[in-house]
């Protein structure tokens, strides 16, 4: 009986184990993976390790045969410079091989390795090709004269071109005759004459050889010595009731009407007047007297026309 309870009593425990161990096979499927898991994240982890300490190995042995190196030949240049070596085995100079270049290659490398020369280049040509072209189109006159002063109806007229101009001849030989006039409207207010570039015009035109004829008024005097710049017009027309000193008074003439102005509109002390010869800043004597030899007919036949 009592075996039998013994029995009895073993495969109940048994059967309870076996329970037991359902309930820890389940758990431990779980726990098993995990675990599974863990140890390759581990196994991982440590084969990463392994690979960036014998990168850095590598890294180390690189570096210090590279210091080594740089090392011993510092040495061998120390040996060299000093005579004690004539040849060195462990520096070597390089020559890098030239690679062969096709034509077009070669063409393609000079404008890529020049790009920066050839684009200031054909730059500055196309600036001097502008200028160029702009010099030899733009148009020659024949001839120019000065209205210095406030003179706006005079220096403004086309009708003092065409009066000038029905004088003059094709002298550039371009088949057609052009003058040219230049005003330059000079006050009594520096304010006024700055601000309008009037000084520098004056100068650079009153330093040039391009013109000789003048027509200007009382304000003249103040920036220049008639005598010294303009010439005796007594001596020229001594008869001439219009002349006085160096001037062709133009007052009482019938200028106004040559040029298609109002009378009132000009000032008595109106006047025309010659430039004589002589070295300027920018140009030579010999040059002015081509000008004035020029210029003079038809300065002189002005003067006839407007003594009538």
């Amino acid at each position: 009986m009592k075996d039998k309870d013994k029995v009895q009593d073993t495969t109940g425990q048994e059967i309870a184990d076996i329970q037991d161990d359902k309930i820890d096979v389940t758990k431990s499927v779980f726990q098993v993976n995990r675990e599974m898991h863990e140890q390759k994240l581990a196994e991982l982890e440590e084969k990463q390790r392994e690979l960036e300490r014998q990168a850095q190995e590598r890294e180390k042995k690189k570096r210090e045969e590279y210091e080594r190196r740089i090392l011993e030949e510092k040495k061998e240049l120390m040996r060299l410079k000093q005579g004690i070596i004539d040849e060195s085995e462990t520096i070597h100079e390089e020559h890098e091989e030239q690679k062969k270049l096709t034509p077009w290659q070669a063409v393609k490398n000079f404008f890529y390795h020049n790009k920066w020369w050839l684009g200031l280049g054909i730059f500055f040509a196309a600036v001097g090709v502008f200028l160029i072209v702009n010099l030899l189109s733009k148009p020659r006159p024949d001839m120019v004269v000065l209205v210095i002063g406030e003179y706006d109806s005079v220096g403004y007229s086309e009708g003092l071109e065409n009066y000038v101009a029905s004088f003059a001849d094709d002298f550039n030989g371009n088949g057609k005759t052009e003058v040219s006039i230049y005003y330059i409207p000079y006050s009594e207010d520096s304010y006024k004459n700055y601000a309008n570039g009037v000084d520098t015009k004056l100068t650079t035109q009153l330093q040039m050889a391009d013109s000789v004829i003048v027509i200007g008024g009382d304000s003249i005097g103040n920036i220049l010595t008639p005598e010294s710049v303009f010439a005796d017009l007594e001596g020229l027309y001594p008869e001439n009731p219009h002349v006085e000193d160096y001037y062709f008074y133009l007052r009482d003439t019938p200028f106004a009407q040559r040029i298609g102005a109002d009378t009132s509109d000009l000032d008595d002390s109106l006047f025309l007047a010659i430039r004589t010869p002589q070295k300027l800043m920018y140009s030579d004597e010999e040059d002015m007297q081509e000008t004035y030899d020029r210029d003079f007919p038809v300065f002189d036949a002005m003067i006839k026309d407007l003594s009538e």
